[in-house]
């Protein structure tokens, strides 16, 4: 008899059911960080209304239907627009004087979620008078999200936060100049998304798609587990242009990345790197 302990019965479950996830729908969350998927799917299962794991795998295997409303669980849609202002002083101060020499832009947020953080650069960008040459591309691998991002629409009792945000951040004019209002939504202006392209990316399965002067992927990498941070920041390398630069999350790092001596620090405190001429 084999005397090895056994694995929990919950985390066998969980495996498997990434593991159909994967092969059934291509949306890869096995490298994800253990302990925050298995929070996740603990709160899927409880309030889809499971009682185990195997449950669920069932109910994803067969509907459709099961995995947008998994994805919703599984992706972390928790934003807002100017989120860290600091941040998006540090890009107006420091990094825009150096977007400026260039004819024309291109710049990658990845993990666009619902677009509080697509908004605030092509904001940033028309008020630096950089929009008109500048290409923004949004990825997500939630489809769900990325609707919501489109249509630029958020409840009008967030406002007062994007607002104090964006005066933090250095804006120029007010907020209310970018978005009407109507049934209690905010709308932002259309010409704002003119710039932009939506689309669907995963930094787990997906390959260098461009290459651009700005990389901000933010709050995104802290889910993943080391391997799958390490290709990530390998795909941001490979996209960026020579001396771009590459904006993390406040609670993110190339410390231990393997990919590490591609970049420098360039504002250390607000986690901007640039890209180094090797």
């Amino acid at each position: 008899m084999n005397d090895a302990p056994s694995e929990p019965v919950e985390d066998i479950e969980i495996q498997l059911l990434l593991e159909a996830l994967f092969l059934r729908y291509h949306y890869d969350f096995r490298h994800y960080a253990r302990a925050s998927i298995k929070r996740r799917l603990r709160q899927a299962r409880d309030q889809l209304g499971f009682s185990t794991f195997s449950a669920m795998q069932e109910q994803l295997l067969h509907s459709e239907a099961m995995v947008g409303r998994l994805l919703d669980f599984l992706t972390v849609q928790v934003s807002e627009m100017f989120r860290d202002p600091s941040y998006f002083k540090a890009l107006r101060d420091k990094v825009v004087p150096h977007l400026r020499t260039y004819p024309s832009l291109k710049i990658w947020i990845a993990g666009c979620s619902h677009g509080e953080e697509v908004y605030s650069f092509a904001i940033l960008l028309l008020e630096e008078g950089l929009l008109d040459r500048t290409i923004i591309y949004a990825t997500d691998i939630n489809p769900a999200a990325l609707d919501v991002a489109k249509s630029g629409v958020y409840p009008l009792d967030r406002i007062a936060a994007f607002t104090r945000n964006h005066q933090q951040a250095g804006g120029k004019t007010s907020l209310a100049d970018y978005y009407t209002t109507a049934y209690g939504r905010a709308v932002f202006d259309k010409k704002l998304r003119a710039q932009v392209v939506f689309s669907d990316h995963s930094l787990v399965s997906d390959e260098v798609f461009t290459e651009c002067q700005l990389v901000s992927c933010r709050n995104v990498m802290i889910y993943f587990d080391r391997p799958l941070q390490d290709r990530a920041v390998g795909l941001f390398r490979d996209s960026l242009t020579r001396r771009g630069f590459l904006g993390l999350g406040s609670k993110e790092t190339l410390r231990f990345s393997r990919h590490v001596d591609a970049f420098t620090d360039f504002v250390r405190e607000e986690k901007i790197y640039q890209r180094s001429e090797a």
